[in-house]
C-alpha cells in the first residue's frame, strides 16, 4: 500500500496556531467513521494507511472510540521511550487479555516487571549464542522437509515456517519437543482470531455466546491448557534438569500465596511466550521467501553469500557477522512487513505530542508499518531494497524511523534470538533450494497480533542454481 499525503498542514513541526486553545490534530471528518470502522474490521493496514495520508498526527473517530495516530520518529520516541511511564497497553491488546490472559504481551506495572525479570536471563547474548547448534539443526530439518516437495505440488511455506519456529522455541527456551503437540499452530490461529474479534467489538460480546469463532477459541484454549499442563508436569518430573522458561515460571509462580493465581499466571505467561515466540519469526521468514522470489538479484546474492560463508556445513554463531547481506535482507523485510505492525498505547495522564494535546485515557497508535514507509525518511519506501541496511552506508534517518522490535522498556526481549534464527534459516534455504511463488496467487498481508500472510503461502520447491549458473526452473 502506498502512502499518499492529502493536502493539509504539515504536522512534523509545531501545529497551526489555535488561539491559545489546546491544538487538536487534523483527521477524517466524523462522517468517515463507518468507513473507518469497516477498515478496522476487514483491513487494518488500510486504516493505518488512510490515517497516515492526513499527516504525522491524526485524530480518528470510530464509533465510540477516538484515537490519536502519530507517525513521526519523534512521536514514537516520546510515546515508547521518553514518556513511556505515561502509557499503558492500548487498543487491541487490552481486549486481547480475554483471549490470551495477562502474559508479557498484555500485562502492566509490577506484574510485567516481574515477568520480564523472570525470563530476561534466558535471552542474554551468551546464552543465545549457545543455541546456535539447535537452531541450525532445526533449519537443516526444514530444508530436508522442503526438499521432499521438489517436483511435487506447492507446499504451504507459512505452515512450514510455523513448524520450524515452534521447533526452535521448544529446543532453545523450553527444553521440550513442541512437535509432539499436533495442532498447536491451529490453536494459536484461533487465539489470534479471538483477540482481533475482541478488539473490533471492544470486548463487549460475552465470551459465552456460542458464535463459531468463540467456540473454536474455547477449543483452542483447552488445547493450549493441555500443552501447558504437559510442559509443567514434564518439568516437575525432571527437577534441576536445565535452565529454561518452564523451570523459571514454576519457581516464580510458586511463590504466589494463592495457588489458583499461580496456575493462572503460569498458563497466561506460557501461552503468551509460545505465541509471541514463534509467530513473529514465522511471519518474517514467510515474507522473506515471497519477496526474494520476486527479486532474482537478491536471491542470487543470498545464495552466493551462503555458499561462500557456509560451504556445505551448518552455520555457527560466529557466522552471523559474515552473513551480512542475509541480515540486511531480514532487516528490509521487517521494514516492509514489520511483524508487530501496530503499537497501541493508552495515555494515563494528559500529554502533548508534537504540539498536540492528548487527553488522559486517549488511545494512541504508533504503527511501524506506516512509520517504515514514511516518505520523509525512506527513499522510494515501497521498493524492496536490502542495500538500505548496508552497514557501510550511513543511515541518514532518525533512530525511531525503524522499530521492528518496538522501542523503550518494552523492546522485544527475543530480538537477538529471532535475528539469529531468521538469518540461519534464510541462508540455509537459499544455499540449497529455490522457493517459487505460485503464478496468479495473490499474496495479501493480514494484520492480526502479527503481520502474517493471509490464508497461507503456497510455493513450489526447486534446487538452487549454481553460483553464476542459470536460474532453477
Amino acid at each position: 500500500m502506498t502512502l499518499t499525503r492529502r493536502r493539509g498542514p504539515a504536522v512534523t513541526g509545531a501545529p497551526p496556531s489555535s488561539g491559545g486553545r489546546r491544538a487538536v490534530p487534523p483527521g477524517p471528518p466524523f462522517t468517515a467513521g463507518p468507513g473507518l470502522f469497516a477498515k478496522l474490521v476487514r483491513d487494518r493496514l488500510a486504516l493505518m494507511t488512510v490515517a497516515a495520508s492526513y499527516g504525522d498526527a491524526v485524530k480518528l473517530s470510530i464509533g465510540p472510540k477516538t484515537m490519536y495516530f502519530f507517525n513521526h520518529p519523534d512521536h514514537a520516541k516520546h510515546v515508547l521511550a521518553d514518556n513511556s511511564g505515561n502509557y499503558r497497553k492500548g487498543l487491541g491488546l487490552v481486549q486481547a487479555r480475554r483471549a490470551i490472559g495477562d502474559g508479557l504481551l498484555t500485562s502492566e506495572g509490577e506484574l510485567w516487571r516481574k515477568q520480564r525479570r523472570t525470563i530476561q536471563p534466558l535471552f542474554q547474548n551468551k546464552r543465545i549464542a549457545r543455541q546456535d547448534a539447535a537452531i541450525a539443526q532445526e533449519a537443516a530439518a526444514l530444508v530436508e522437509r522442503l526438499r521432499a516437495h521438489q517436483g511435487r505440488g506447492p507446499v504451504d511455506v507459512v505452515g512450514e515456517m510455523t513448524g520450524l519456529t515452534l521447533g526452535v522455541l521448544g529446543r532453545t527456551l523450553l527444553d521440550a519437543d513442541l512437535g509432539s503437540f499436533g495442532g498447536i499452530g491451529h490453536a494459536f490461529e484461533a487465539v489470534q482470531d479471538q483477540a482481533m474479534f475482541e478488539m473490533v467489538t471492544l470486548g463487549l460480546v460475552p465470551m459465552w455466546i456460542p458464535l463459531p469463532k468463540q467456540l473454536r477459541f474455547r477449543r483452542a484454549r483447552r488445547e493450549l491448557q493441555r500443552v501447558v499442563d504437559h510442559l509443567v508436569a514434564d518439568r516437575l518430573a525432571r527437577p534441576g534438569d536445565g535452565d529454561n522458561i518452564v523451570s523459571r515460571l514454576i519457581d516464580s509462580t510458586g511463590r504466589e500465596t494463592d495457588p489458583a493465581v499461580g496456575r493462572t499466571r503460569m498458563r497466561d505467561e506460557l501461552v503468551t511466550l509460545l505465541l509471541a515466540g514463534h509467530e513473529t519469526t514465522a511471519s518474517t521468514l514467510s515474507w522473506t521467501f515471497h519477496l526474494i522470489d520476486h527479486h532474482p538479484e537478491v536471491r542470487e546474492r543470498l545464495h552466493a553469500e551462503a555458499v561462500e560463508v557456509l560451504g556445505d556445513r551448518l552455520p555457527v554463531y560466529e557466522d552471523l557477522h559474515r552473513l551480512r547481506y542475509t541480515a540486511m535482507v531480514v532487516e528490509e523485510v521487517m521494514r516492509l512487513y514489520p511483524p508487530v505492525w501496530m503499537l497501541p498505547r493508552q495515555a494515563v495522564n494528559d500529554d502533548e505530542i508534537g504540539g498536540y494535546h492528548v487527553p488522559a485515557g486517549a488511545d494512541v497508535l504508533v504503527s511501524p508499518y506506516t512509520l517504515h514507509r514514511h516518505p520523509a525518511f525512506w527513499e522510494e519506501p515501497e521498493r524492496f531494497d536490502p542495500e538500505r541496511f548496508d552497514p557501510a552506508r550511513p543511515a541518514d534517518r532518525p533512530r525511531y524511523a525503524y522499530i521492528p522490535f518496538g522501542a523503550g522498556p518494552r523492546f522485544c526481549v527475543g530480538n537477538h534470538l529471532g535475528m539469529m534464527e531468521a538469518t540461519f534459516v534464510i541462508a540455509m534455504v537459499a544455499r540449497d533450494l529455490r522457493l517459487r511463488n505460485v503464478p496468479g496467487r495473490k499474496v495479501v498481508p493480514e494484520a492480526m497480533l502479527s503481520l502474517r500472510v493471509k490464508g497461507g503461502l503456497p510455493m513450489t520447491v526447486h534446487p538452487a542454481a549454481p553460483v553464476g549458473g542459470p536460474s532453477a526452473g
